[in-house]
């Protein structure tokens, strides 16, 4: 029809392609699609169900539903501090983890530290490997071979019987070694992955900076000090960061496969706790309080530890 515009082929495209920030995202939009299966992913099962936090404030009912069930507000949380009970699986908890912090942190950074040095390429590619292929076994698998290896009957207590005439030790057993060997358990199976890491981290040293190091006379002490060792500060520091966030999380699998009657008290941490009055006793409001306090807690380290590197002069991790 005359005096009618024909409509233009790019009428359909979004109003915010004008803008700059519009603009950038339509450029890279394909590079977005490519972003878009990991972010939804995030949204539905990590967002989405955050909603469900709600019955932490509530008593609820399985037969009322979350909107019917009754209101509490903090009485939950309270019970937290007011039960002895948990007081001590949050010891546990804390103690656990700065163990593993104080001793399992460290090795991958000694391991990379060890690993640059080797000049031999293959040699350091098979060590690399070695150390990095328990990461991929399950913990219900590395339980299993700790088990097989230290029960009454294993092969440690076989090896101690025969050659020194040592009684059977039950070192599945004793409350003194449970942590010792949840950390050993750690360093072995998680140390490979930490090292790539700090492996990459230090790909990017300029070679000449040890180049000019040696022709200054500096002892290979001197040039891990004040060459690699600044290399890698900020990876440690991003990395120590979020391992603060979850200082309240020790892995369910791995502690309760190692759980029984004789360690529970010293062995029972937050995850399995939750497990056992949230699914065992059907307590769905306590253990959904006791999973909300551990991710506020972890927040608020995480927030404190990044102030605290800005504040030494890293970047942290926002």
């Amino acid at each position: 029809m005359k005096g009618s515009p024909l409509p233009k082929a790019h009428s359909w495209i979004p109003s915010f392609r004008q803008g700059r920030t519009g603009k950038k995202i339509w450029k890279s939009r394909y590079m977005y699609l490519f972003v878009l299966p990991g972010l939804l992913y995030f949204i539905v099962y990590r967002y989405v169900p955050l909603l469900g936090s709600i019955i932490a404030f509530k008593d609820y009912s399985a037969f009322q539903g979350f909107i019917d069930s009754p209101w509490v507000g903090f009485a939950h949380f309270q019970r937290i501090f007011d039960n002895p009970e948990v007081v001590q699986v949050l010891i546990n908890t804390l103690v656990l983890s700065f163990l593993q912090i104080a001793f399992a942190f460290p090795v991958p950074i000694l391991l990379a530290l060890m690993l640059n040095e080797v000049r031999q390429e293959w040699v350091k590619r098979f060590i690399q490997s070695i150390v990095y292929l328990p990461h991929f076994l399950s913990w219900v698998v590395v339980i299993g071979v700790v088990t097989l290896f230290l029960r009454s009957d294993g092969l440690v207590n076989n090896m101690l019987g025969a050659w020194f005439g040592i009684d059977s030790i039950p070192f599945l057993q004793m409350p003194s070694l449970f942590k010792p060997i949840l950390v050993l358990e750690v360093i072995w199976k998680e140390s490979g992955w930490g090292t790539i890491i700090f492996l990459a981290a230090l790909a990017g040293v300029n070679p000449e900076l040890y180049e000019a190091a040696v022709v200054d006379g500096a002892s290979r002490l001197r040039r891990i000090w004040h060459i690699t060792l600044p290399a890698i500060r900020s990876t440690v520091v991003i990395l120590l960061i979020l391992r603060l966030g979850n200082v309240l999380d020790n892995g369910f699998e791995q502690v309760f496969l190692m759980l029984n009657p004789y360690v529970m008290e010293v062995g029972n941490v937050l995850d399995t706790y939750v497990y056992f009055k949230g699914i065992l006793q059907a307590d769905f409001s306590f253990a959904t309080a006791v999973g909300l306090f551990k991710s506020v807690v972890g927040l608020i380290l995480v927030i404190a530890a990044n102030r605290l590197a800005k504040r030494f002069g890293e970047e942290g991790i926002y």
